[in-house]
């Protein structure tokens, strides 16, 4: 046999191996989780507890076995199919990590108990190491609790669109622009959307605004073009008097999606360009436009991604703010707001105010008045809502879509509309 035959049978076998392994370590957390609910379902009609029983295994095996076989469904035909056993396997893994960790902390309670009654005092009357009853409930309670919230996310956070305003006041904004309106839309990801009235509602919702210009900051698509082929007669309704103007996020680029040849990918890259200019998008890639009122003049600066870290770095800031050196204001489009820190505070001062995405607020969190809070925090120092240094602001939009899990929980979708003023 061909040493590459030999190869490819060793790297095959290797990974059945690792599948292998991976379902029998499933199938023990699924059947420790499983102790607590035998235990709290010991009084019910047995024929009920039978039943229950093959529910929950049905279902966890059900979609263990959907996510093993996700990627051998074709992402058109069946992406409702593939959506779903993605998000049940997801919603069902975290309540049952929640469960887990109730049911490991009575185990060190029941396990300590153990010990001490092996000590002389306590022969004559040992301690009940039996499970707790308080702590079994509580572990079926901290799992309902995310499986709840994480699929109400879904059916309602999902596509419940909140307009933000806010008021800016900026030194270097011309007169003649006081009192402009700008929408902000960002990181629409068409390719994860299953519901085309609740998003088109969403652009209703910014055309009601009547914004003076409008601005989309990244992250059309997950992948590929072609999921936004579906969306894009619903997304060119998005009008305002000064025009539409957009810029490339990190997951527009076809960087996480395999290609046949490195020719495919930037044919699907352009393809995506044509699709922001069907839909009367000025699409801007490291480049500017300066818009005149009356005396006044503003610079928009479309920068293509560029994230710190282990993100792609596609922008180019020298060749995008060449020619408007002497146009006093300029607002930045640039998708990863970590770009604001990394290089627009340290070297372009001039730059008044950037509007970004890319964090979706991480999907997750609460907000509540002024106070703010998600995992995702620990990741971006600027994650969403506005941001001031000095005479420099940012503008964090918390996304119009989703990615991974397709719903929201607390951190909901948004149309930003910030009205500008001069001092």
């Amino acid at each position: 046999m061909p040493s590459s035959l030999v190869v490819r049978a060793f790297c095959y076998m290797q990974r059945i191996y690792i599948v292998i392994l991976i379902w029998i370590l499933y199938l023990l957390f699924d059947w420790y989780v499983f102790q607590v609910i035998r235990t709290m379902l010991s009084a019910w009609n047995p024929t009920y507890r039978r039943i229950t029983y093959a529910i929950y295994f049905l279902l966890s095996i059900g979609f263990g076995l959907g996510v093993v076989f996700y990627r051998s469904l074709d992402p058109v035909i069946f992406k409702s199919l593939r959506l779903f056993l993605l998000t049940g396997f997801f919603v069902l893994l975290v309540g049952k990590l929640f469960t887990a960790v109730f049911l490991l902390l009575d185990d060190f309670r029941r396990g300590f108990t153990a010990l001490l009654n092996l000590l002389p005092a306590k022969a004559e009357s040992p301690l009940d190491t039996s499970r707790s009853e308080f702590m079994g409930k509580a572990a079926l309670i901290a799992g309902a609790v995310p499986i709840a919230a994480l699929s109400f996310g879904v059916i309602s956070g999902a596509h419940d669109y909140r307009v933000r305003k806010k008021t800016l006041v900026l030194k270097n904004l011309p007169k003649s622009f006081d009192g402009i309106r700008i929408a902000q839309i960002s990181d629409i990801h068409t390719g994860s959307f299953f519901n085309k009235t609740a998003v088109a509602g969403g652009v209703d919702l910014l055309n009601a605004q009547k914004p003076d210009i409008a601005f989309f900051t990244g992250d059309l698509v997950n992948n590929q073009s072609d999921e936004a082929k579906p969306y894009l007669d619903i997304f060119k309704k998005i009008k305002a008097p000064m025009g539409v103007y957009s810029t490339m996020g990190n997951h527009d680029y076809g960087d996480y999606n395999s290609w046949a040849t490195k020719e495919a990918k930037l044919a699907d890259i352009k393809q995506l360009h044509e699709m922001h200019r069907y839909m009367g998008w000025n699409l801007m890639l490291n480049e500017n436009t300066v818009i005149k009122e009356g005396s006044g003049e503003i610079a928009i600066l479309g920068l293509e991604n560029w994230g710190a870290g282990r993100f792609s770095k596609y922008g180019d800031m020298e060749k995008t703010i060449v020619g408007t050196e002497e146009v006093p204001f300029k607002l930045l489009l640039s998708h990863d707001p970590s770009h604001w820190d990394a290089e627009v505070r340290q070297k372009y001062s001039d730059v008044d105010l950037m509007l970004a995405g890319h964090t979706h607020g991480m999907q997750f969190g609460v907000e509540f008045g002024n106070f703010r809070w998600s995992p995702s925090q620990y990741i971006y120092e600027r994650w969403a809502d506005l941001y001031q240094e000095g005479d420099q602001f940012l503008y964090v939009n918390r996304g119009y879509g989703f990615i991974g899990y397709p719903g929201r929980v607390g951190i909901l979708p948004e149309v930003t509309i910030l009205e500008l003023k001069s001092v």
